[in-house]
């Protein structure tokens, strides 16, 4: 064994370390005295020739030079060229070369072999990836989701009302009656007597037994035991604290006395008497919370710079302002009252610490310190307006303002204030001195010109432009006042005046602010003065080539905004400047049509077929106005006038006979129908005269025009599809039969003959053939939606439901975006799936109204009928030409709406004139209902609707 050192305090080993490495206490003591070198300093630590530290290395380690050549060589040797290590494909697993230098043909060759294998890997990219994707298909198919599974259930969640979630009975407990009621453990207070029994018995163990040290050590059990080499020493016995007797009496004494101290800091002065409110206790713990949801911490920092803030610079009012409202935050109102006051003595020039002060205290408390701050500011208007808001009275706030103006006259503020405490003639007369007061104030001038009579308000209005000469509100108010009273030729001058002596005074007239400005003349009932700034300001600011859009673009906003004469105003200068343009009375006759009376529609389209003669559409527009009010003779001299001006329009021809018709003047309509043949010959000609004829009974003189038409216009399927339509009517199948394939042969993408083809056969029961001729029109007009519908319908018909899917499901691949199909597949599905159906449909054609008519429908089937109304709302609004819309709508009104909202769905329904929709079409082109007006037909169509959905 080393010994120890015991003069240095070091072992045996570290002396002769320390002796054998050359080190001595006085070199490290000339080390630290001198300063520390680093291995930058001297280089490396140790030199190629230096011994290592192994003393009895073998030969050729004993250096570090031998070391470092020898872990040279053993790197050398990584490389393993063994035969085993060898692929005749790929050569060694490791690189030959890796210990030659990487040069930069090594580099580009390194990258020409990435750009490589990088092409090789994208050609390969598309096919893996898409066989990656059909592997993550078929495995999710295989094993759906858990969310996947019940995702139907989880959206009828949304269904479930509060009422049913709370009627639904708690799972049971399925755990033991042990696990269930646990015993919790029970904790009983100790008894005095318990201390007083255990403190006697600590007394027993105070001191060492006498026999223990007898023989100088510790006696053992044993015979012949050891005697301890150490001498054993007596240990005196411990005191324990609790040697005397524990006094319980004196504890509950000091307890009480401890309670006494507490209750007595909540007391009064006055003895007998407590600040504790016990009915209003819990009611003061609540306010003694703080409202503030900031940490406590937060607080106490916020408070103390604060507190810094104000020692520092005691003079600064936001200081004291806030510290006030951190107080208050916290609850502590008291505190931030005393605090603002602190600072109205330290700021009393101080606005706004004045404001603060008056906001904290309550009423009386809070006039005095009003009172206060107007000897310190009086000049403050805002000071004045608080002391007003402050009294209750009416009199004392007048009071109040009027010593105001009376230090501050020039104030706007404080003048209207006052004005709108007074009644109107004293306060025409305080108008009349705040206009002395404050000459700038365009509000005073205008307020005092509504309060005086017209020739005063004239010549008050003339000084305020006097005063204000750049302010465009006076001018306004002019010419609003001339037009009151009955002046209107003087309003155009003076808005005229208005743009010139601004202009002069250098203000830039902003047109977005005059046509606001006019769009409130228009709701305040000034028309005149609003047609004129409209004249005035419309082309300012505007490039040539954008007018027209841009003027179209402000009448739309006008109608928008409700200001219907702006509009007006606007088509009339927009027709000034361009009357030769058939779009812009087009756009204002449909305004007067939407917005405006007969008279003043027809007077416009007067005005346009007299600039626009060839523009049939306004002729058309005003022979279906004049004929809608009764007067058919003046819609026949329109025409007659129209005939003048487009001698061989189709429209106009076609027109003329519907107004005969539809007046029941069937032979001129005939006539006109004949010399339309013989002047404008047109298929649209041809079929007119058809169906005159069919209308009338007359199936013969039908056929022969049909026929005539057909050696003409053999390409236009509906006259084919009228001539199998009258064969069938007279129930000669083969002959009809023959016409629709003679269509089909000239008219091969005609969807409506593919269908009256495929119905004719399943009337007369040959089902196998309509198929047949479906899957062949389906062949000749791919991705047709109305054939796949009627497919799908052929085999619901028939029973096939499961048929039926099938070919939806196909249909749906072909068409995915068809709204007609999602529709129809909606109710194709059983109750419970149809909302999820429902979801799908709508996220594939969001905007189209078959599906939205079809969510409607399955709402009303459920009957929520609020959502449904929305849903009815929704579908006409988005396709207000689509009848049957309106026909579920008006049939759904009937059942569930009042006789209001049935008569506004049926006025809707008229002006919005629709014509397409299955149900409606099948009720409307029907002969028997040719001259039913709309809403007869949308009665007929909502008898037709059964609810089977």
């Amino acid at each position: 064994m080393e010994g120890w050192d015991l003069e240095s305090g070091r072992s045996g080993a570290q002396a002769n370390l320390r002796t054998s490495l050359g080190f001595s206490p006085e070199d490290g003591r000339q080390a630290v005295a001198t300063g520390f070198t680093t291995r930058s300093d001297i280089g490396p630590a140790r030199d190629a020739n230096d011994p290592v530290d192994d003393r009895h290395a073998p030969p050729g380690k004993r250096t570090v030079g031998d070391q470092m050549k020898k872990s040279q060589a053993a790197d050398d040797d990584d490389e393993d060229l063994n035969d085993t290590n060898y692929d005749e494909f790929n050569g060694y697993a490791g690189s030959l070369f890796s210990s030659g230098p990487y040069e930069k043909d090594d580099e580009e060759a390194d990258a020409i072999y990435a750009a490589l294998d990088k092409r090789m890997d994208e050609r390969r990219k598309e096919r893996r990836e898409q066989r990656e994707k059909e592997e993550i298909e078929k495995y999710r198919m295989e094993r759906p989701k858990i969310q996947q599974q019940f995702s139907d259930l989880k959206r009828k969640l949304a269904e479930v009302t509060e009422e049913e979630w709370l009627s639904i009975p708690e799972v049971g407990d399925a755990r033991n009656k042990r696990q269930r009621n646990p015993r919790y453990e029970k904790l009983t207070p100790v008894p005095d007597s318990f201390f007083a029994k255990h403190l006697q018995t600590g007394e027993n163990h105070t001191s060492v037994d006498p026999r223990q040290t007898q023989f100088g050590g510790l006696n053992t059990p044993y015979p012949g035991g050891l005697n301890t080499p150490y001498p054993g020493g007596m240990t005196p016995g411990l005191m324990t604290p609790g040697t005397g007797e524990l006094d319980m009496r004196k504890i509950g004494q000091a307890r009480n006395t401890l309670m006494d101290m507490r209750l007595s800091q909540v007391s009064d002065s006055v003895s007998g008497q407590t600040v504790v409110d016990p009915k209003g206790y819990l009611t003061d713990l609540n306010s003694m919370i703080p409202t503030h949801g900031g940490d406590i911490n937060d607080i106490k920092k916020a408070r103390l710079l604060l507190k810094s803030v104000r020692e520092t610079n005691p003079h600064h009012p936001p200081a004291w302002i806030a510290s006030a409202r951190l107080e208050e935050v916290t609850g502590k109102l008291q505190v931030a009252r005393n605090l603002i006051m602190k600072g109205t003595e330290m700021c009393p020039k101080s606005e706004d610490v004045w404001l603060e002060a008056a906001r904290l205290q309550p009423g009386d408390t809070a006039k005095a310190v009003v009172a206060q701050a107007v000897r310190h500011l009086p000049q403050s208007v805002r000071i004045y307006i608080r002391a007003a808001e402050l009294e209750t009275d009416i009199r004392a706030k007048k009071r109040v303002l009027r010593k105001a103006l009376e230090h501050v006259p020039n104030s706007v503020r404080l003048w209207k204030a006052a004005v709108e405490l007074e009644e109107p003639e004293d306060a025409r007369i305080m108008l009349s001195r705040a206009v002395e007061c404050c000459p700038t104030s365009v509000e005073l001038w205008l307020a005092l010109a509504r309060l005086e009579t017209y020739e005063n308000a004239r010549k008050v209005l003339n000084k305020a432009r006097e005063n204000i000469p750049t302010d465009r509100h006076i001018w306004i108010t002019a010419a609003k006042l001339e037009e009151a009273n009955g002046n209107t030729q003087m309003v155009e001058k003076i808005i005229d005046r208005a743009i010139t002596s601004l202009r002069a005074n250098g203000v830039e007239i902003n047109r977005e602010q005059w046509i606001q400005d006019a769009e409130e003349c228009d709701k305040a009932g000034s028309v005149a003065t609003c047609q004129a700034v409209m004249r005035a300001v419309i082309g300012i600011g505007i490039e040539e080539e954008d007018r027209k859009h841009t003027w179209m673009e402000d009448a739309d906003s006008c109608v928008a905004h409700n200001a219907l004469e702006c509009a007006r105003a606007i088509y009339a200068y927009a027709l000034q400047v361009f009357p030769s343009k058939k779009s812009v009375w087009l756009r204002a006759a449909y305004f007067e049509k939407n917005h405006g009376t007969r008279e003043s529609l027809e007077a416009l389209l007067q005005r346009a077929v007299a600039h626009c003669p060839k523009a049939e559409v306004l002729w058309l527009m005003g022979a279906k106005s004049k004929w809608l009010a009764g007067d058919v003779p003046a819609a026949r001299s329109i025409l007659a006038l129209a005939f003048q001006a487009n001698p061989n329009s189709e429209e106009i021809w076609l027109a003329a006979v519907k107004l005969e018709s539809e007046n029941n003047e069937y032979e001129r309509a005939r006539r006109l129908l004949a010399k339309a043949r013989s002047s404008a010959p047109t298929a649209r000609v041809f079929m007119k005269s058809v169906k005159l004829e069919w209308v009338l009974g007359n199936l013969v003189a039908a056929q022969e025009l049909c026929e005539e038409a057909l050696k003409h216009y053999e390409d236009f399927p509906k006259l084919w599809m009228m001539k199998g339509q009258i064969e069938e009517q007279e129930e000669l199948v083969e002959k009809a039969r023959e016409a629709y394939n003679q269509g089909l042969k000239k008219c091969p993408h005609s969807t409506p003959l593919w269908l009256l083809l495929s119905r004719l056969e399943e009337k007369v029961g040959q089902l196998t053939r309509a198929r047949a001729i479906l899957e062949k029109s389906r062949l000749k007009n791919p991705k047709n939606p109305g054939l796949w519908l009627e497919s799908v319908r052929l085999e619901y018909r028939a029973g096939l439901k499961n048929i039926a899917s099938t070919l939806m499901a196909k249909a749906l691949q072909e068409c995915p975006n068809s709204g007609v199909l999602w529709s129809e597949a909606i109710f194709l599905e059983a109750r419970p799936q149809r909302k999820t159906k429902s979801v799908d449909a709508l996220k594939k054609c969001e905007h189209d109204p078959h599906v939205l008519l079809a969510v409607a429908k399955l709402f009303w089937s459920e009957r929520k009928i609020t959502k449904a109304r929305e849903w009815f709302h929704r579908t006409v609004k988005i396709d207000s030409d689509l009848g049957d819309a309106w026909a579920f709508f008006y049939k759904f009104e009937l059942q569930h709406g009042t006789e209001e909202q049935r008569e506004e769905v049926r006025r809707r329904c008229e002006n919005a004139e629709p014509r397409h929709g299955e149900l409606w079409c099948a009720t409307s082109k029907d002969i028997a209902n040719w001259q039913r007006k709309i809403g007869e037909i949308l009665v007929l169509v909502a008898a037709r609707i059964k609810n089977t959905f």
